[in-house]
């Protein structure tokens, strides 16, 4: 990857990243690269942060939570927020239709589109 970012010119990097804490290597591994070359990292993303069953109103945390979110504070980025788990994320991007662009005000965009709360 890094020669990758040595050929294009990158002004700025997202990092995404799983919320278990041992999953985020990969992230620092990402932040320390970008760091290396001076590409800024403008935030850190935990995508499949948590599941919600429509029939239970707690969250539950399958793969553990905030493992990005510690590591964008370890690093000093912002920590820009978190994607629940959705199937209908996944079909989208399996059908070539986002569910950013399928449906911008439905609960699955909200995490990607975040001025569509309402």
């Amino acid at each position: 990857m890094i020669s990758l970012v040595q050929t294009l010119p990158l002004t700025g990097a997202v990092v995404v990243s799983t919320p278990s804490d041992v999953r985020p290597a990969g992230a620092r591994k990402a932040l320390e690269m970008f760091a290396q070359v001076n590409v800024e990292v403008l935030g850190i993303v935990e995508n499949m942060s948590h599941f919600n069953l429509p029939t239970l109103s707690p969250e539950i945390d399958i793969f553990s939570r905030g493992g990005a979110e510690r590591t964008a504070a370890q690093f000093g980025v912002p920590f820009l927020g978190s994607i629940e788990l959705v199937p209908a994320i996944r079909e989208g991007g399996d059908h070539g239709l986002p569910v950013a662009l399928a449906g911008p005000k439905s609960p699955p965009a909200r995490s990607f589109l975040p001025w569509h709360k309402n």
